[in-house]
């Protein structure tokens, strides 16, 4: 279904209330050309796997605005893997609606998705950052940077003997990427790192 989840853990602030840990879950659509094929990944030989490795590219950030939430029982009709990766989040787990009218088109099921309040919809819903009330529902950002991932292929190119020029695979291209997510809370309780950004 071109799916893309990223999963946050956040630990707790026992001292303010919060349980052990949070986990929140963002579904995406994934784009053709935004990775590498799996069947190239197979094949990759890993030298020095413990090497802590620099992306050559850095994509910058972007900006997503979660206003759709995926109910978890229903969401493997979306991704198999929701199931397992999303199973602390059952409760906050979001995706954008652009996304959700390509999903409908591909013949997903609707009644999976369910439209969160919005800030042109309710005026006082303002972000969690600025709202005092600790109890009271609002926008919360949650930003994460993905420092190493395999994002495209490396051709190299060789000269036969009668001097003809040809491209081969010869390696992986690897990225780092940042998003920043915006999505609504019930209650500033559930979004505290908001207070230090």
């Amino acid at each position: 279904q071109e799916v893309k989840i990223f999963r946050a853990l956040i630990l707790g602030e026992l001292e303010r209330g919060q349980s052990q840990f949070q986990a929140l879950c963002f579904v995406t659509r994934l784009h053709r050309n935004e990775i590498i094929p799996s069947e190239s990944m197979a094949k990759l030989r890993q030298k020095n796997p413990r090497t802590v490795r620099q992306a050559e590219e850095v994509r910058g950030w972007e900006h997503l605005s979660m206003d759709v939430a995926v109910n978890f029982s229903k969401g493997a009709q979306l991704s198999s893997h929701i199931h397992n990766v999303c199973a602390e989040a059952k409760e906050a787990i979001y995706t954008r609606e652009e996304d959700v009218k390509f999903w409908l088109e591909k013949g997903v099921d609707g009644s999976m998705f369910e439209v969160l309040p919005q800030g042109s919809d309710v005026p006082e819903l303002q972000r969690c950052r600025l709202c005092a009330d600790r109890w009271k529902p609002c926008i919360c950002s949650y930003s994460l940077s993905i420092e190493w991932y395999p994002c495209m292929l490396k051709y190299c190119r060789s000269r036969d003997a009668g001097g003809k020029v040809s491209s081969y695979k010869c390696g992986i291209r690897s990225c780092q990427k940042g998003y920043t997510f915006d999505y609504y809370v019930p209650q500033k309780q559930l979004c505290l790192w908001d207070e230090e950004t």
